[in-house]
């Protein structure tokens, strides 16, 4: 059992243990399914860890140049058939030939980006695949923030846009349309793509089911994922592809903290050496209520905290918490579930330290793998 009393704050810790029990999850699914899974960057990119994911997922999907780069240096040295596929709602002119060397799949968010970049992508990497990000305008997202299928929405084409000369030139579609969601939500989707889309299958290789899969939350139907998609392979002999992120990190690492002060102005309040603006933007932008280890409710528990982070944002805080005991200058703060969508979110702002970067690993020692200084923040700025 790691002593957090004994850990220097702020710190993200990644548990080796809990985010390999992910893994082999996600496996299963593979390997029962066909399925192939990578790792979505955007959501977990603790690329320390990549020895580990290499040895269960078949590569990563990056949002543009530097999470490609990310792949190709840092996954692919320890699985050489690893796949890098690199996707943006628009590419720069200044990138595309770097993305199209170092990726063996790119995904065109229109038909306008497809046609301006094909030949010059083929020419540089004659082997790599092309497919095309396809919105089925169908979403059961909980937020609009993270609704790809929203009213307006800049991600894919739709049917009404979709023009059927780039077939000629694809070998896939991808659509993502989840947001850390069940497998009925995913089942709901599917029936809206195949009913606009599937008179296009025909000729194509893969299709991309994005990522929002909650594959490794508890109480997710993973057996009807895995019929899910062995329906659809036979149905249409295409490959399919998964690439979660939260599902990756799911409930495998905490944020640690430490209380810096206590005081009372209509409540209680404890002032933290974290941030939720700066640490945790996630809880601020989904929204939701960081689980706080040990901690109830307001009023659940005897004595009840608001807990606030340590900038001057006025509205950077975490939420109201109840103990069994009071909280005390020193005391250690652990905000579960604080590996996916976070640090690669985090910023300085304010000026506040970035949390360091840490894994608990199964022989139960504590590597700290990366420590942030001054130089972090002012490198940043100018």
């Amino acid at each position: 059992m790691l002593d957090h009393t004994q850990v220097t704050t702020p710190c993200y810790i990644c548990d080796e243990q809990l985010l390999e029990k992910n893994l082999q999850l996600l496996d299963y699914v593979q390997k029962q399914s066909g399925v192939k899974v990578i790792l979505a960057l955007k959501g977990f990119a603790m690329w320390a860890t990549f020895d580990l994911v290499s040895k269960y997922l078949k590569g990563c999907t990056a949002s543009g140049l530097y999470e490609a780069k990310l792949a190709r240096e840092e996954f692919c040295k320890h699985r050489l058939d690893a796949e890098v596929h690199t996707y943006s709602p628009a590419f720069k002119e200044d990138d595309i030939e770097e993305i199209a060397s170092i990726s063996d799949h790119i995904v065109f968010n229109s038909p306008n980006q497809l046609q301006l970049y094909y030949e010059r992508v083929k020419k540089i990497n004659p082997d790599i695949s092309v497919s095309l990000r396809i919105n089925p305008e169908y979403s059961e997202s909980p937020v609009d923030i993270y609704n790809p299928c929203g009213v307006y929405s800049r991600l894919g084409t739709t049917l009404e846009n979709f023009d059927e000369k780039v077939l000629e030139y694809i070998d896939g579609f991808n659509f993502h349309a989840l947001c850390e969601q069940d497998v009925d939500a995913l089942q709901n989707v599917l029936n809206a793509f195949e009913r606009k889309f599937s008179r296009y299958f025909k000729d194509l290789k893969y299709i991309n089911f994005g990522g929002g899969h909650h594959i490794t939350k508890k109480g997710y139907d993973v057996e009807k994922l895995i019929t899910i998609i062995q329906k659809f392979k036979q149905k249409y002999g295409v490959e399919v592809y998964l690439e979660p992120g939260e599902a990756v990190g799911w409930q495998s690492g905490v944020l640690l903290s430490t209380v810096l002060d206590v005081f009372h102005n209509g409540m209680d309040i404890a002032i933290l050496d974290t941030s939720a603006e700066a640490h945790m933007p996630d809880t601020l932008a989904m929204p939701y209520r960081a689980e706080v280890r040990g901690a109830g409710k307001a009023g659940e528990k005897k004595y009840t905290y608001r807990l606030g982070g340590n900038t001057c944002l006025a509205g950077d805080i975490m939420g109201e918490y109840s103990f069994d005991t009071p909280l005390n200058i020193g005391d250690k703060i652990i905000f579960e579930d604080q590996i996916h969508y976070t640090f690669v979110k985090s910023t300085t702002f304010n000026g506040i330290k970035l949390p360091s970067l840490a894994i608990y690993r199964k022989n139960g020692s504590l590597d700290i793998i990366k420590e942030f200084n001054y130089e972090d923040y002012k490198n940043r700025l100018s």
